[in-house]
Parts: C-alpha cells; structure tokens; sequence
C-alpha cells in the first residue's frame, strides 16, 4: 500500500523536522527534501502538498535558496511557514523588505488574530499567540492573496490564495508556543490537501514486513541487537518477516550499563531467535584506550561492530543483509545533503567505507522515537521493552568524558545504576523520557570523614521531550536529586561531587558528546 504524502522542502529552518513530526501526527505520512530537490524528483514522489520551512536568510539577497519556480503551476497546494511564507509571497510577485522600524520585526509569543473563514484557520478561535520569528516584512502581498491573519505591528500576519491552495504564515504553528498550530497544520493537510490519514504503524508493519520479505527472499540476515528500543524493535520486525532466517548478534563490548547485557540475553532468550552474544569488552577498550576526542570513539566503535558482525556472520555461512535500528534523529544528526554534522552517531555516520554485506538494512530509518514505540506495541513487544531508557550504541564510551578504561566504566555503571534506581522509586521512570549520569574528566577536592579526596565530578542529565529532537531538562524535585547525591557520593568510591545539568537541546545535545 503506498501512503499520502507531503512533501517538506528544508531551506535551514531550525523547526524543520519539527514540522515533518507534526505532520505525521496528524496521520500523514511526509519527507524532508532539500530545496534544491529536482521538480521531477518531487513529482515523482506523487504529494498531495509541500510545506515551505523556515530559513535564516532573505529571500530577497541573490544568495538565498530559492525553489524551481514551476512548483508554483503545478498544481499542488502549498504552505509557506515564515521565509517559506516570504518564499511564496516573493516568488509571486509580492515584495519583501527588511522591517522599517523594530515594531515591525516580531520574536516570540505575538497576540495574533486570524479569519477562520479561511480554510487555515477554519474552526479555530479569533484570537490566539502564535510564535514569531521574523526580521523581514511582506510590504506588498502578491495578487489574488488575501490577508488572513494579523498582529498590532503586522497586517499580514498570514495570506492566502484559497483557489490555488496557497497559504502563508510568518509565524510557527509547529512549536508548542502557538495556540492551536497543531490545528492549523491539520486544516492543511486535511481542508486543503484532502488528506485521509493513511499513515499508521499498523499499516508501517505490513508494509514494511512484505517490503523485507521481498529485498530478503532466502537470504541470510543478521540483526545487530543493542537491546534498546531501537534494536529490539527492528529485531521484532525482521522475526516478523523472516524468522528463522535471522540471527541477532548482541556485541557486550563492555560499556554497558549495570547487569545490562544478562538482561538483554534474558529478555531475548525467550524469543523464537537465532541469539548470539559476543563477549568483546577488551576487544574494544583496547581500541578506545588514550583516545578521548568523542567523533574518534564513535567512528572506532562504529567500525568495531561491523568488525565483529563480519566475523559471526562469517562462522553462521555467508550472510546477505546486516540490519540496524537506525531512526530518523540518527540520521538528521548524522548530516544529510547541506546539513551540518552535529555528532555522527555510530550506526550512520561512523560506518566504515568498506562492510563485507549485500546491503545494510535499516526498517525504521525514517521513523522517530514516538513512532517506533507504537511499532513495537504493534508487534505486541512487552512494554518494559517498548519503553525502555534510550540508550546509544557507544555506551558508556559517549558517557565517560576523557578517555576511557574498564575502571571508569565501573564506577559510572554503579553511579548511573543508583540515578536509575532512584529515579525509578519517586515514581518519575515514564514522566522523564531519558535519564543517565555522565562521569566528567574533572577531578576537584572534597573531604569524607576527617580526609581530603581529590575524585571525579558526576553529571545527572534528565531530559523531557516528544521526539528527541528537541528537549526540556527535567525539573527533577531537590529531594529525589538529594537523594541520589548522597548514594552515590557513599556507595561509589572514587566520585565526591554531583552536578545537574540544567541545558535544553537546543544548544545542548542530549547526551554529552
């Protein structure tokens, strides 16, 4: 079955893969394309409509992105959020400035009011906040646009051409910040586009199961199993649609967390599975010894894994496919087309060149966290698998700042494993969607009894989020953190100070590197 699909075209927005979350909340199934997308590769991809993103340029300089402009006779309906909104406006004829005066720019919660006679804003109230970020102004609307929604500095706060199906806003429905923007991003898609809502994870599954078993056929498959919710995951999907053809690899490679690789064995041991589990932690902490830059540990482990998959897949028979739980955040973070780098993470950008498989397998590559969860429930997985802490294929390797030894290793997976327990007593495990201790490579001076120490520092990192893209910090109560900082300070020896780390991403990252 082949899904609606709408098309998100990416000129540098910071919210961009915000929009293609909220779009598939809606139930429609959408891609981030590049702006500079070839016409003919869009068409070919069949959308019922394309969302213009934001961007931080003007659209009026020679150098800023601009699209081919026969997208605008094609016949397809488009939303233009904020320089997609002067994107549009431009390409048309109108005109845009850089705002006269200060009052004219707008940054944050704007009070706006909207005509909910155009389909937009159809059903939703007069009055609402919207999130604006904007330092150019639409001084001329193109024809056959109407004004749809304005603010006190703004007249044109939204335009529309409803009988083409153009539509415009300076502001960001996408963000929590803006009153009923989930809604207006629905009347998009469903008002305007005729979308029907197709895009389930029950359908995800039979269409994914029947794609698998098509590319698989009767070759040999091995699944790299973490154990995390990724992995676990893929692994449920690829028994699903091959079964005995499977074999899961589980690489302990020694940077797990407390008691974590007997949990994972056991788990899956109650599985109709091909289970292998490989004891390699001295095999990769001689590797990562004296290294302490955080690129080189991904890229040593990322390439260590493949290493250790070529080899059992080697004493299994000649094996065709290696399958990975790869998920879109992965990739965004990785860097695609113009995207910048932000950490590669080892399953993507940490590959080597050369891996001594078919082809590289990667069923869940364009879903994010939330959507991978339901996927598990449909493939009736317990749920203290589905909602397990999210945990990164490098481990503790990325937890450990400095470089790394089997020493500190243990004293993290104890200070981690007391976070965790504590966490878990005050009732707080589902409410914090990812939780963990970072051990510094900062030692400061302390004193225990009548003694001086001179010992690490730990971070606790608690973040609150809906798609791991962007992240709050969890405002963890002082006792519970009271709590854990006395444990851990009277249980771990070799740590003496605690700190909480109070960054949201956006600038942060969720882990540290």
């Amino acid at each position: 079955m082949s899904h609606q699909t709408v098309i998100v075209l990416d000129f540098g927005g910071q919210y961009n893969q915000l929009i293609a979350r909220r779009v598939r909340e809606c139930g429609v199934y959408c891609e981030v394309k590049p702006y500079t997308t070839p016409l003919e590769d869009l068409k070919a991809m069949n959308p019922i409509g394309i969302i213009f993103t934001g961007g931080p340029n003007s659209v009026y300089l020679e150098t800023s992105p601009h699209v081919d402009g026969n997208i605008f006779t094609w016949g397809v309906p488009i939303l233009g959020i904020c320089y997609g909104c002067q994107h549009l406006a431009y390409s048309l004829g109108g005109q845009v400035t850089p705002a006269q005066d200060d009052s004219a720019r707008e940054y944050g919660k704007t009070p706006t009011y909207y005509d909910t006679k155009c389909r937009l804003f159809q059903g939703l109230p007069q009055t609402g906040v919207s999130w604006m970020s904007h330092g150019d102004y639409m001084a001329r609307v193109p024809e056959g646009f109407a004004l749809t929604a304005h603010s006190d500095a703004c007249p044109n706060v939204a335009i529309a051409d409803e009988a083409r199906g153009f539509y415009g806003v300076q502001f960001h429905p996408e963000v929590n910040h803006t009153e009923n923007g989930i809604q207006m991003i629905r009347n998009f898609l469903y008002e305007v586009c005729g979308a029907v809502g197709d895009w389930t994870m029950e359908d995800y599954k039979k269409t994914a199961v029947r794609t698998i078993r098509e590319k698989v056929r009767d070759g040999k498959v091995l699944l790299a199993l973490s154990g995390g919710v990724d992995s676990s995951v893929a692994a449920a999907l690829l028994a699903e649609a091959v079964g005995s053809q499977l074999t899961c690899v589980f690489v302990d490679h020694g940077l797990m967390r407390k008691n974590e690789g007997d949990e994972v064995q056991t788990a899956f041991a109650k599985w109709d599975l091909n289970f292998v589990r490989v004891d390699a932690e001295q095999r990769f902490l001689s590797k990562l010894a004296g290294v302490s830059e955080p690129e080189r540990k991904r890229k040593i482990i990322g390439e260590e894994f493949i290493r250790v998959f070529e080899e059992e897949a080697k004493k299994i028979g000649r094996v065709d496919y290696l399958v990975q739980g790869t998920i879109y955040p992965d990739v965004i973070e990785s860097g695609v087309g113009e995207a910048a780098v932000i950490k590669s993470h080892h399953n993507v950008g940490g590959l080597p060149d050369c891996v001594d498989f078919k082809e590289i397998i990667e069923p869940l590559r364009l879903l994010f966290k939330d959507e991978v969860r339901q996927l598990g429930r449909e493939l009736d997985l317990p749920e203290y698998l589905v909602m397990r802490q999210p945990f990164p294929g490098p481990g503790l390797a990325i937890r450990i700042i400095g470089d790394i030894t089997k020493e500190k290793a243990d004293l993290l997976r104890d200070a981690d494993a007391v976070f965790r327990e504590e966490i878990a007593s005050a009732g707080l495990q589902y409410s914090i969607n990812q939780y963990f201790a970072v051990l510094t490579d900062t030692r400061s001076v302390g004193v225990m009894g009548d003694g001086r120490t001179y010992d690490y520092t730990l971070a606790l990192r608690g973040v609150t989020t809906t798609d791991f893209m962007t992240a709050d910090w969890a405002r963890i109560p002082y006792e519970v953190l009271d709590k854990v900082s006395v444990r851990i300070v009277n249980e771990v020896k070799g740590i003496n100070r605690i700190v909480y780390d109070i960054t949201s991403k956006p600038p942060a990252t969720i882990e540290w590197e």
